[in-house]
């Protein structure tokens, strides 16, 4: 049964009102809380309400659940928006050609300023706990100030990686900061590397205490895996303004290569070596785990970001695309498939990989009849991300706008291949070896191992090889995931991978080059339960009619047009890796706001 996220009452939810939202944050007003925080934070059962209370902004309507999460990470050179093509506000969001005015995000309850909501019900958390509640490390308010600074970063962590440049706000506001201007992201990352640097003395390990049992609560493996994606993000390269500006790494030498890297590699060590975490024996049950809502700590989920189950909408936005209700879910007509993999991904999965059916799926759910549907071939240029599915679901979704399914934040798979990247850069390929080969022994069943894990491996012998594959294995494991995006901008590939994917649809489209194996005519017929389909012909070389009991469909549609439309024509994605800042901010910010790059 998945935590619900409840604030204590009336008495937790005044401590809150006491800062209404205003621009970028918020206009204090008097408090109006039924308990003052003397009471509130040398209380556990009360301040673990208000802890809890830091979340409630992940969820509200325009934030992360319809906003951010269904736009961000999109188009890389691994996943798309389906409909890039088309023109408009939303199309615009992922094409790179983003503007301040953009309809979708230009309101003043947009995720830009709930996640500062969110920051600010951190500090006042993070400022109510030190002060009263005596929070040592092995402590329930020591556990507390833990999760409540992690909660802080990581809305922190997201504005940047969204907006680049943001508001300093480390402390909860007064009449004198209402206003404040950009702050240099470094700064912003220095602190929220110390900052969960703290936290990982303050919090327990996964399953070492009740409260970290589940992965909707914070816990000392997620902190520092966390703390390590920081790091590897706050060293590596992205789009800096002004004079000293363009595509580059920090300047300041606390964020240096040698120092983050080696910080990074400290952290991951540690929670390998912790067993406190671990990837699930397969990569399909990971999923089915996923969409089957097991919180359980323990497992390859580090956190999630926490939904109730009629909040949030992962399913409805990336699941495999249902045209209908039906016999697994009531979340309305056309749910899912909003998103999908790139189409060229398949086939470049080894057709040994036991992800790539389980990422890359070539077909929708149709129009239900008497309540079930058939699963029917969608198109080459528009398959589904099959890692989200309502029919691996343990509940049946009757919500007509959400789903309820968590975002599943970090899991292990990325702590093994930060370390493996970081330990090839500071101790060579050798190093690096382990953490990679136990990522592809469970892509590749037993009989392949041989060859596709350890000759594979041991066959990096020179750093620019292993990073080239660690790059390459941070595709198939994480396609669908949309963590791509910030992982090109840091190894600065972005422009490199997305005009590299481009080349690529154009050569499938043609059958050419790398492509020229992939059929060009698919075969399927329904299996016994005539509601799976059977397909001959998606593997590579599969050019023979498999017999009468099969129907033939083209395996073509791919047009210039929606190959174009990856990135906007007369773009450059370098100089857009950020959104503008949404002009309703700007417009309220008294001047102390404005946008770099062009905006």
């Amino acid at each position: 049964m998945k935590h619900k996220i409840i604030v204590a009452g009336l008495i937790i939810s005044g401590l809150f009102s006491s800062c209404e939202q205003f621009e970028e944050g918020y206009l204090e007003t008097p408090a109006s809380s039924s308990l003052e925080a003397s009471v509130i934070f040398s209380t556990a059962g009360l301040a673990k309400g208000a802890v809890d209370g830091i979340k409630v902004p992940f969820a509200e309507t325009n934030s992360y659940r319809g906003r951010f999460l269904p736009y961000y990470g999109l188009n890389t050179d691994v996943e798309w928006y389906n409909t890039s093509q088309s023109a408009g506000d939303k199309a615009d969001l992922v094409v790179y050609d983003a503007k301040p005015n953009n309809t979708e995000m230009n309101t003043s309850n947009n995720a830009y300023s709930m996640m500062f909501q969110g920051i600010e019900r951190a500090n006042i958390c993070i400022s109510g706990i030190r002060q009263y509640g005596n929070p040592l490390a092995g402590s329930e308010m020591g556990q507390l100030l833990g999760e409540a600074l992690t909660l802080r970063a990581i809305y922190y962590a997201d504005l940047i990686k969204a907006w680049g440049d943001v508001p300093y706000r480390f402390a909860p506001m007064t009449n004198a900061t209402i206003y404040l201007a950009k702050t240099n992201r470094d700064d912003i990352y220095k602190q929220l590397i110390a900052d969960l640097g703290e936290a990982s003395t303050l919090v327990a390990w996964p399953n070492q205490t009740a409260y970290t049992s589940t992965v909707e609560h914070v816990n000392k493996a997620f902190v520092k895996a966390f703390r390590a994606r920081l790091a590897m993000a706050a060293s590596g390269y992205q789009l800096y303004p002004g004079s000293f500006g363009g595509v580059r790494r920090s300047t300041d030498p606390e964020l240096s290569v040698d120092k983050m890297y080696a910080l990074a590699l400290k952290e991951c060590r540690e929670v390998i070596q912790s067993g406190s975490a671990k990837l699930e024996p397969t990569f399909e049950g990971l999923w089915k785990k996923y969409n089957q809502e097991i919180t359980t700590a323990g497992g390859e989920s580090l956190w999630e970001l926490p939904f109730a189950d009629g909040r949030g909408r992962m399913l409805f936005t990336f699941a495999v695309k249902h045209t209908t209700n039906d016999q697994f879910h009531a979340n309305g007509a056309n749910r899912g498939g909003v998103a999908g993999p790139l189409p060229f991904v398949f086939y470049d999965y080894d057709q040994t990989d036991l992800r790539r059916d389980v990422t890359c799926v070539p077909y929708k759910w149709g129009t239900a009849v008497n309540n079930i549907a058939k699963q029917e071939l969608s198109t080459l240029d528009t398959w589904s991300f099959g890692k989200y599915r309502y029919e691996w679901m343990s509940r049946f979704v009757t919500s007509t706008n959400d789903d309820g399914v968590n975002k599943m934040y970090m899991r292990y798979a990325e702590v093994l291949l930060i370390a493996a990247e970081a330990a090839n850069e500071l101790e060579g390929p050798a190093a690096a070896a382990p953490y990679l080969k136990e990522i592809r022994k469970r892509a590749f069943p037993a009989a392949a191992q041989a060859i596709k894990v350890d000759a594979y491996v041991n066959a990096l012998t020179d750093k620019q090889a292993m990073f080239n594959a660690i790059v390459e294995e941070n595709k198939y494991e994480f396609t669908g995931e949309m963590e791509r995006k910030q992982a090109l901008v840091r190894w600065n590939l972005l422009k490199v991978k997305l005009d590299e994917a481009k080349a690529k649809m154009t050569d499938l489209k043609a059958r050419t080059g790398s492509y020229a194996d992939v059929p060009s005519t698919l075969y399927y017929k329904y299996a016994a339960d005539n509601v799976s389909l059977v397909v001959y012909g998606l593997n590579r070389g599969e050019n023979v009619n498999p017999g009468a009991d099969y129907t033939s469909a083209t395996w073509t549609k791919l047009e210039d047009t929606k190959i174009a439309s990856l990135y906007k024509a007369g773009v450059d994605p370098d100089m857009r890796q950020f959104w503008p800042i949404w002009q309703v901010f700007i417009d309220g910010s008294n001047n102390m706001l404005w946008n770099d790059y062009g905006y």
